[in-house]
């Protein structure tokens, strides 16, 4: 069979199974497997599939037809222009991320001084490690409580060699920092919480809501609870005019705006929106 005949099956499976973007996933597929990239099989589409390649590439598309993530079929991810190893274990980066990133790098180029950096909820690792590449005086604490995920972010620090200035710590938020002597002196806490409703779920797409952590997507009844809990406990760790910087789900702007006021703790916050107009991202310093 030719790449090309093999394409083309492929896509016929995946647009059965309700694949959006099948024409892509098959390509993509088909390069991951011959260790190639796309424009590679492009140019090659005459060329006859050997029959491993083959059943390799039947058993990579079975399990996208089962709608798998294509992230977790490749094991890679990219993400701040970085690649990431990613696993059933952790969720897989997106690019509404990056707007965390952006932010927080914004208030630590702001800084005169080596800055401390938490990342709750980390994950694959990506928040901090980003950060991490492109703030090489900083230092980190990445806090997960899935002893699993932080396997995998340690993987990926040492992959981009930051892992000198990362601490990876397993626990809930932020009570693995109660043991250390960092209390009021983090200059950025960043997080990308889960926020989706629990009763959310059905809507979900099902490579989302049967593949990636529950953990790390769903927050409570109401999809703001865990960003309660981080505006409640981060003032104690955070330095003066320390900031707060959150991701958030859509429609959520307002009532974090309320929770933060009543906190009595905080600034006004600011809310900054996604590349699709979404409030998606806020930032809010200790007063």
């Amino acid at each position: 069979m030719t790449i090309r005949e093999a394409v083309h099956n492929a896509e016929a499976k995946l647009i059965s199974a309700g694949v959006a973007n099948a024409r892509l996933d098959a390509e993509v597929l088909i390069a991951h497997i011959l260790n190639k990239n796309r424009a590679w099989v492009v140019t090659h589409v005459f060329d006859v599939l050997d029959e491993e390649a083959n059943r390799e590439y039947e058993a990579a598309c079975d399990r996208r037809t089962r709608r798998e993530p294509l992230q977790y079929i490749l094991g890679m991810q990219e993400f701040w222009g970085l690649e990431f190893r990613v696993t059933p274990d952790a969720l897989i980066p997106r690019p509404e991320t990056e707007l965390v990133v952006e932010s927080a790098l914004t208030v630590a180029k702001s800084l005169d001084r080596q800055t401390t950096i938490v990342d709750l909820g980390t994950g694959s690792g990506c928040i901090a490690i980003s950060l991490a590449k492109e703030l090489p005086t900083a230092h980190f604490f990445a806090i997960d409580a899935s002893e699993k995920a932080l396997v995998i972010a340690r993987d990926n620090s040492a992959r981009h060699n930051v892992s000198e200035r990362i601490r990876f710590l397993r626990g809930d938020l932020l009570e693995p920092l109660a043991e250390t002597n960092v209390r009021g002196q983090i200059d950025l806490l960043v997080s990308n919480p889960p926020y989706v409703r629990s009763g959310d779920r059905c809507s979900l797409q099902p490579e989302v809501r049967d593949y990636e952590p529950e953990a790390a997507l769903f927050s409570g009844s109401c999809g703001t609870e865990m960003h309660q809990r981080i505006i409640a406990a981060a003032p104690d760790y955070l330095r003066r005019h320390g900031a707060l910087i959150m991701e958030m789900g859509m429609g959520q702007a307002g009532v974090l705006r309320e929770m933060f006021s009543a906190s009595g703790e905080y600034t006004a916050p600011v809310f900054f929106k996604d590349l699709a107009g979404i409030e998606r991202v806020v930032t809010a310093r200790k007063a």
